[in-house]
């Protein structure tokens, strides 16, 4: 070991030498920090979307495993029996279609009932007007900013906002297509901004029950979102209430709930660290360069040590803790190298997302540095730069058998 490292540190005859060993600790230093940035930049923005659910987005949800509506009478009994539940809210979903004056626009209706207005807060999320979905008679709704926009319309205005929706188990007739769609038309009480387009630019919030009169359903359900109260650990809980679910049924938490983004977030980033693993690779012929002309370099080094009674085993190790020595020294450096620039990024936010300010949520790459994730990319580096120094390892070997 005490050799190795002395033909690693030490100046050889050749400058080029120096230079190659130079050139391949900086490659996996390089390759190594890449992949702690890339790692830590996708973590982040699981680690950030996982703080920044939709207010919409309940702690628990359950849905049908089958089909887009269920029954939701004995089920909602039998959580509501659950003490560490605090309520449970109603929703129906379903699209259609919203014009006001010249403009129209498909929308998503979503039928809530009175539960929601403290399952998502939705009063802190009122720019406009007043949460508020019935007024004596007159059916109201709350509509998102993005869409508020597009239609032009605001609380208050006297003229509403009409609706068509498809109506259930009925084929569109090209002669007359208007019959296929149930008309109807609501006043818009308030708006709300989530920041977010997948609600500000499509949701209009409405009654459940004049969602249910639309759609032509009775006390159907797309889902029940469920409070959980203070202090109970979610996941304990959601193993409780699945217990008393049936088979037709799915509950779901927040992280599953958005199981499509995070899918996509998870194929990015490991498809990244394979790109990045690919460059580490090339980075590693470096190594075996090196290290097959210091074995050359060495050549009367390596006579002198037979000379001197050692084996072939001792000498072919010597080589073998060069090249590994080149390899750790590469991975340690760009972890160290990797962490420092995470953490840099993490407080000063040194690499932005855009130039304006207000164009992302956030204005820097989030980073979330995960201890695992380290693990994996100093084992990755390790094994790589192991199995780089087996060619010349072993071309050193079968030469010194033959002599």
């Amino acid at each position: 070991m005490h050799i190795a490292r002395r033909y690693l540190f030490a100046k050889k005859s050749h400058n080029a030498i120096n230079i190659i060993s130079l050139i391949s600790v900086c490659g996996i230093t390089v390759a190594t920090a890449a992949l702690v940035c890339a790692l830590s930049i996708f973590n982040g923005f699981t680690e950030f979307s996982a703080k920044t659910f939709s207010a919409f987005d309940p702690e628990l949800q359950i849905t049908p495993a089958t089909g887009k509506v269920f029954e939701p009478a004995q089920e909602t009994e039998k959580i509501k029996d659950i003490p560490e539940v605090s309520f449970v809210s109603q929703n129906l979903e379903e699209s259609a279609l919203a014009k006001f004056g010249d403009r129209q626009e498909a929308i998503v209706m979503k039928g809530v009932s009175p539960e929601f207005v403290d399952l998502a807060n939705i009063n802190n999320l009122i720019i406009d007007g007043r949460f508020i979905l019935k007024e004596g008679d007159v059916e109201e709704a709350v509509v998102g900013a993005g869409l508020a926009a597009f239609l032009g319309v605001r609380a208050g205005f006297l003229d509403p906002v009409e609706l068509y929706v498809p109506k259930r188990n009925v084929n569109i007739n090209l002669a007359n297509p208007s019959n296929a769609f149930t008309p109807s038309h609501i006043y818009i009480s308030g708006v709300f901004a989530l920041n977010q387009p997948k609600y500000d630019e499509q949701v209009l919030i409405m009654s459940i029950d004049l969602v249910r009169e639309l759609l032509d359903y009775e006390t159907e359900v797309s889902s029940l979102d469920i409070k959980v109260k203070e202090g109970y650990d979610i996941d304990k809980v959601r193993g409780k209430i699945k217990s008393v679910l049936g088979e037709n049924l799915i509950i779901k938490n927040r992280m599953q709930q958005q199981e499509e983004m995070y899918r996509m977030v998870n194929i990015e980033k490991w498809v990244t660290f394979l790109i990045l693993g690919i460059i580490l690779v090339i980075a590693v012929f470096n190594i075996i360069g090196s290290l097959t002309m210091l074995i050359l370099e060495k050549n009367d080094d390596i006579q002198v040590l037979r000379n001197m009674g050692a084996k072939n085993k001792l000498i072919v190790r010597i080589f073998l803790f060069e090249g590994w020595l080149i390899t750790f020294v590469g991975a340690v450096v760009g972890l160290v190298i990797g962490l420092v620039a995470c953490l840099l990024q993490e407080h000063y936010g040194l690499l932005k997302l855009g130039s304006s300010p207000s164009e992302f949520v956030i204005n820097a790459y989030p980073v979330a540095v995960e201890g695992l994730a380290i693990v994996i990319i100093f084992f990755t580096v390790s094994l790589i730069g192991f199995l780089a120094v087996l060619y010349p390892v072993n071309t050193l070997r079968k030469k010194l058998l033959q002599n």
